[in-house]
This record gives C-alpha cells, sequence and structure tokens, in this order.
C-alpha cells in the first residue's frame, strides 16, 4: 500500500474531495482489471473515454478516481484532477514503484530503422562485460533472461516503470530500452529521465491516421528524447541531424562515416565465409581498432557504431566489444541459422515491400550464387502489400518461394493469387508451396554452393495465426530440426 499523497509528489494536482491520505493498492488505467482500493486514472484516448467507467471501477473498489475533465462523482471516494492523466500515469508508476529508473543506468534508443538490433547489440556487449541488463522492444522485454511480453515497442508508463522494478530486483545494472515516437508522444517515458540517449536515423514513417500528422510532428516528438537525457549519441551523417537537435539539452556525442564524427568508421567491407554474412570496418576516434560485426550490410557499421559509443562511455573494454558482436545474433534481425558452409540461410522480419527491399538489396551485396526469397503475406490485410512483395521479389530475387504466413482468416490460395499478381509484372521465377515448412524444407532441399536463402515475414514471431488459432512456429526450429535430420549439423 502506498499513500496517495506520496504518489502525487511530483506532478501537479487538485484534490476535489476526499483525502490525500488515502490508501492505495495499485495504479489501474483499465477499469476491467481495477481491485480493491486502486486509484483508476480516467485516460481520454483517440477512441474511448475512460471518465465513462468511473461508476465502474468505483463498484469494483477503487478508493481514488483521478480525471482530467469536470465530472461528478457522487460515491465517497477520493477525487484528483490533473491536467493529463497520461503525464499523471507515468509520475505517478514511478512513484509507486520506487523510481526504479534511479537505480539503473537507463538508455534510450529512437530512430526509424534499427533499434531492435542496436539494442540487443548493446545488450551482448554489456552481458559479454559480466553486465546484467533489461531489454524492452520490439520483441518484448527481457530482464536477466526472463521474458515478458509487452503490447507496443515502447510499453504504456506503468510497464515500463514496472519492468525497471523487476530489472532492480533482478540485480540488473543497465536497462536498454526502444524509444519510438509514439511512446515520447503519449507520456510512456515521462518520470524518468535517461542516462543516455541514442539517435540512429530518421525517414518517413508512422505518419497517418493515429500516428503523426506529418514528417515535422515525427522528428519534433523524436527530438524530445534530447530533452530527457544527459548524454545523446548521434548518427552524424543522418540529414536530419539539425532538427533532431533543436532544443536539446544533453551532451552531444556523434558517431557515423563523417570526418568528423566523435566514432568514426571507414574503410568497410563486406565478407562471405562458409555460410556466415558480416562486415568488417576500421574504427578511429574515442575507439582505434578494426571492428568485425556478425550481421550483414552497411547497415550493421551504424548499428555496431551505436553500441560502441555507449559501451565507450561506460567504461566496457574494447576486447569485450570485438569479441560481443564477432558472435551476435538478434531474433528474428537478419538472424542467420548456421547449418551449412555451402549456402547461407537467414530469418528476417520484413513483411512488407520497403523492408523486403532493403534486405534483399543488402543480400545482393554478397554476390551470392542465387538469392531465394521465401515469404508469404497475412491474411485480413492489404492486397497492396501482397502486390507489392510479389512484384519486389520477382524483380530482385533470383528464385521466390511464396508461401504461408499468418493467414488468419483468409484462404491460402487466395493470398499466393494476390502476391503472383504482383510476380507476374516481372519475370522472375517462383515456386509456390501452401505449407510452410515444406516450402523450408524445399528451399534447403535444392539450395546450392553459395545461395543465399531469406526466410521473410516471421523473423522473431514463435506463432502462426490460421483462422484465428495462434500454434507455436519457429523457423529457427523448423530449419535446424530438419538440418539434424538430413545430418548437416
Amino acid at each position: 500500500m502506498k499513500k496517495l499523497k506520496d504518489l502525487l509528489q511530483e506532478i501537479p494536482y487538485s484534490l476535489v474531495k476526499g483525502s490525500l491520505d488515502t490508501d492505495v493498492s495499485d495504479i489501474i488505467y483499465d477499469s476491467r482489471k481495477v481491485g480493491k482500493n486502486a486509484a483508476f486514472l480516467c485516460i481520454s484516448g483517440t477512441t474511448v473515454d475512460a471518465h465513462k467507467f468511473i461508476p465502474d471501477a468505483i463498484e469494483k473498489g477503487a478508493s481514488v478516481i483521478i480525471i482530467e475533465k469536470d465530472v461528478d462523482v457522487e460515491a465517497d471516494v477520493t477525487v484528483v484532477k490533473v491536467e493529463s492523466a497520461r503525464k499523471a500515469l507515468a509520475y505517478l508508476s514511478a512513484a509507486y514503484f520506487d523510481y526504479p529508473a534511479k537505480k539503473l543506468t537507463t538508455i534510450g534508443l529512437t530512430g526509424t530503422k534499427g533499434k531492435t538490433t542496436t539494442t540487443y547489440m548493446v545488450e551482448a556487449i554489456l552481458k559479454h562485460a559480466g553486465k546484467k541488463v533489461g531489454v524492452i522492444g520490439t520483441i518484448g522485454a527481457v530482464v536477466d533472461g526472463k521474458k515478458y511480453h509487452t503490447d507496443n515497442t515502447t510499453p504504456e508508463s506503468y510497464e515500463v516503470q514496472y519492468l525497471m522494478s523487476e530489472m532492480v530486483k533482478a540485480g540488473c545494472d543497465y536497462m536498454v530500452m526502444e524509444v519510438s515516437s509514439q511512446g515520447l508522444m503519449m507520456n510512456r517515458v515521462d518520470g524518468f529521465d535517461f542516462d543516455y540517449g541514442v539517435f540512429t536515423n530518421l525517414s518517413p514513417d508512422h505518419i497517418g491516421p493515429n500516428e503523426h500528422k506529418d514528417l515535422d510532428e515525427y522528428i519534433y516528438y523524436k527530438s524530445l528524447l534530447f530533452q530527457r537525457c544527459k548524454v545523446g549519441f548521434f548518427n552524424a551523417d543522418d540529414s536530419h541531424l539539425d532538427a533532431i537537435l533543436k532544443g536539446h539539452t544533453c551532451e552531444v556525442k556523434t558517431f557515423g562515416f563523417a570526418e568528423d564524427a566523435d566514432l568514426r568508421a571507414s574503410n568497410d567491407h563486406l565478407f562471405n565465409e562458409h555460410g556466415h554474412l558480416g562486415i568488417k570496418f576500421d574504427l578511429s576516434g574515442d575507439i582505434n581498432t578494426e571492428m568485425i560485426v556478425n550481421i550483414p550490410g552497411k547497415f550493421s557499421v551504424y548499428n555496431a557504431l551505436v553500441a560502441l559509443s555507449i559501451s565507450h562511455a561506460l567504461g566496457i573494454p574494447v576486447d569485450d566489444m570485438k569479441e560481443a558482436l564477432k558472435v551476435i545474433r538478434v531474433k528474428g534481425r537478419v538472424e542467420i541459422v548456421p547449418i551449412s558452409k555451402d549456402f547461407t540461410i537467414l530469418i528476417d522480419y520484413a513483411h512488407n515491400a520497403m523492408s523486403m527491399e532493403s534486405i534483399l538489396e543488402t543480400l545482393r551485396e554478397y554476390h551470392p550464387n542465387r538469392l531465394i526469397s521465401l515469404f508469404g503475406c497475412g491474411g485480413n490485410r492489404s492486397k497492396l502489400r501482397r502486390y507489392e512483395m510479389g512484384e519486389t521479389s520477382g524483380k530482385m530475387a533470383d528464385l521466390s518461394i511464396i508461401t504461408a504466413d499468418n493467414n488468419r482468416f483468409e484462404d491460402i490460395k487466395d493470398i499466393l493469387a494476390d502476391i503472383k499478381i504482383g510476380l507476374a509484372k516481372t519475370d522472375g521465377k517462383f515456386v509456390e508451396i501452401e505449407d510452410r515448412t515444406d516450402a523450408i524444407h524445399y528451399a534447403i532441399d535444392h539450395a546450392e554452393k553459395g545461395d543465399i536463402i531469406a526466410l521473410l515475414g516471421k523473423g522473431h514471431e514463435e506463432y502462426i495465426d490460421v483462422k484465428g488459432v495462434k500454434s507455436h512456429y519457429s523457423e529457427r526450429e523448423i530449419i535446424e530440426a530438419y538440418a539434424k535430420e538430413k545430418g548437416m549439423i
């Protein structure tokens, strides 16, 4: 139990009725989860206004109602008014969990691409150096090896504070998280400041209904991270850098290929050795050495520069950095599954034409014997995505293997027919295999020396959705089990 007055210390409010000495058992923003002595926050969302659920929350035992609109509450409960319930949720949650961010070194990364991979690069280096780390992001949260499901890249502020408190309990030294523009706009990381903030890159994305009205707004909300951290690391090569820096209050450090970057990469070159794809480059500035990264593509240099910049600031030995990045694999992000020295097979989350084009373009730079793209498209989703992915694969891959993804409530034949409309605009060869496991087996059986096989769309997911039923499905496990069956590993 906490006293309401202790939870409200860092946010302006007015007491409408009741007592600030009221006991609070929990902080709830979903009326369905209210229990005895809970404080219920009424968030006015884009589609639902929680103020209308006040009677339901009181009936379930709420002792405190926190409002942002003038409403009459006749029941014998404490009522507090705040300017923003979302902001209040963040500050109350921080107090409720005893300000866990103050007990951790906190690192937040924002940008359009690369946040997930970079987050796990930072984790890999810190763990290699013997540190305990918690991660929050697109793939979910991981606290000292224990996994937690999250609904958003940046979860609601209560969940962020809860996860950080779990990190403290587990003895973690560091928290690394992806900070989305939506998370910043919706106050999900209010209530604490980051020790380190990172700007990876920016391109137009997340602009439209229920997201950001235009590019300027998108940039503005990303830039807020750098008014909320002590030290910021910035991509010196990104054309939006000046806009991101606007209003910053942090110390500025830079990385990139630019001559004046604090950590500079140069002499980058790709390598393909015994089925492993990666990139080598030289470092100068804050760190001077050669670096090898076990993830394909030039973008891996930028991701690595972020992780290296942070690690250097934290005093991690260079040898730990080098050894961690030499063996790193990030789940579902250009993740190579090593089953053969003759060909490469990898898993990636690319599930639209833009991300498919990016990954196939990257893999083409390794000059494969054949570039093979295995993919499907989700059911009950845009047909346009199917046409575009079919056309992109037909143009860029030497062979497309079209198959199931999350069919949901659509017939697989209808989905594949749409993909073939896009493929028909190209001269690309394709094979159609409805069952995804059969398609993976086919790709392995027909692999030739020097081939690169990219399994696209599922990435980190470990389920397949058919007719509303999600069944366990891990491409990693399927590849490895079949390779063992064939005596490859």
